[in-house]
């Protein structure tokens, strides 16, 4: 499928893009060869092919939860430059 020069305008108006002629022909082009790439891609035969989303099937890698010791928080908070009741400090932001 070919692009138009107006379909490139268009599309560079919508994004407020100023374009030279120059650049309107190689977006022309280069939409032009993505759009013929996928209607390539459409063509392939899918019959029989299960719709997926991934490739591989997903299993959850995340390990289990378990309580470890962390640092006391006087060690964490002491080397803050403002720490107030255990915790840090910050500058309002509005």
């Amino acid at each position: 499928m070919a692009i138009s020069i107006e379909d490139v305008e268009h599309v560079a108006k919508l994004a407020r893009l100023r374009l030279s002629d120059e650049e309107k022909e190689t977006f022309r082009r280069q939409l032009s060869d993505v759009l013929e790439h996928a209607r390539v891609i459409g063509e392939v035969d899918t019959e029989g092919v299960e719709p997926t989303s991934h490739t591989l099937p997903l299993v959850n890698v995340f390990r289990e939860d378990e309580v470890r010791p962390s640092l006391p928080v006087e060690e964490v908070v002491q080397n803050a430059p403002w720490a107030e009741g255990g915790a840090f400090k910050v500058p309002r932001i509005i």
